[in-house]
């Protein structure tokens, strides 16, 4: 399942990704937190960790680094 995860990322930065890339104040970006957040913890709670990181990343949060 956690592949299915991975694929989705992927196909978002073959898309959409192309156009919004380089605006993250992450780092990791947020599409490679995703990334390694579905390889180390699996489908539901990488994904979980991946919709928090995207709900954080806003116009008032710092940024900085930030590991799965």
């Amino acid at each position: 399942m956690k592949y299915v995860g991975i694929a989705l990322v992927w196909m978002y930065r073959l898309t959409f990704g192309w156009f919004l890339g380089g605006q993250c104040k992450y780092y990791p970006s947020c599409s490679q937190y995703a990334i390694d957040a579905f390889k180390k913890h699996g489908f539901v709670k990488g994904g979980a960790l991946a919709t928090w990181r995207l709900l954080r990343c806003n116009p008032w949060s710092r940024g900085g680094v930030d590991y799965a």
